[in-house]
């Protein structure tokens, strides 16, 4: 039996392709509503749930006590949302290399697929849905023996998104996994190695073609750095021989 039984990944950056979409999205709705905020800033806070974000950045701008302080970060998310959705529903959304070839992996080993992201439920959706990866999957975005996933997450349906190891946590129970040493995570941030390690998960793995660098995510605990998902499937296996020698 395969020494893994659940692989979780990010979505944006990691399994889909983004080509910094998000970050100007999000850059397009800070200027729009008066937000002073750096490209660089929001790229280092990519993986974390955005309305937390919002919040951060409001926080820094004026403070949490300020008297416009609700009103400012409601707009700023307002504004967000629908940038990002009419992005998702209009441009090409299409999956990184190697991401659906590591699925099919995967599958022939028995391991069960999550995907997880900072995205709320409905741009998640639209992006499932643009891709056909929603097929199959129930009302609780759980899947069956004919989907390509066999759950989709969000920070809507556990609380807390990353670095939060919420998402994984619950993965793992939706799922039957009972051991987070059987479980793989990866994603382009920092917010994602930091939820593998939270979680206590057998690796913890950063992709470095999404929207960090491997300089950048070398800064962070990790059992792994992937040039892209292509490497996915020897890394793992030669990971595995090494542990279980």
């Amino acid at each position: 039996m395969f020494p893994i039984e659940l692989a979780v990944f990010d979505m944006a950056g990691t399994t889909v392709q983004d080509k910094k979409e998000v970050e100007t999205c999000f850059y397009e709705a800070a200027v729009q509503t008066g937000l002073q905020a750096s490209p660089r800033r929001i790229t280092d806070m990519q993986g974390i749930p955005k309305l937390i974000v919002v919040e951060t950045l409001w926080d820094e701008a004026i403070g949490k006590t300020h008297p416009d302080f609700k009103d400012k970060v409601a707009i700023t998310y307002e504004t967000f949302q629908r940038i990002l959705e009419n992005h998702y529903l209009k441009q090409p959304v299409l999956p990184t290399e190697g991401a659906l070839e590591t699925f099919v992996w995967l599958r022939a080993k028995g391991v069960k697929i999550a995907l997880t992201t900072g995205f709320y439920r409905k741009v998640t959706n639209i992006i499932l849905n643009r891709l056909g990866w929603d097929k199959e999957l129930n009302d609780r975005y759980l899947g069956n023996g004919n989907s390509l996933i066999d759950l989709s997450l969000t920070p809507d349906e556990t609380g807390n998104g990353r670095p939060h190891p919420d998402m994984i946590l619950k993965a793992m129970t939706l799922l039957n996994i009972s051991d987070s040493k059987k479980v793989v995570n990866i994603g382009d941030t920092p917010s994602d190695l930091q939820s593998g390690r939270a979680a206590n998960c057998l690796l913890s793995l950063g992709i470095t073609n999404g929207t960090h660098t491997r300089e950048e995510l070398l800064q962070y605990d990790n059992d792994g750095l992937l040039d892209s998902m292509r490497a996915f499937p020897t890394f793992v296996e030669q990971a595995l021989s090494t542990i279980l020698a």
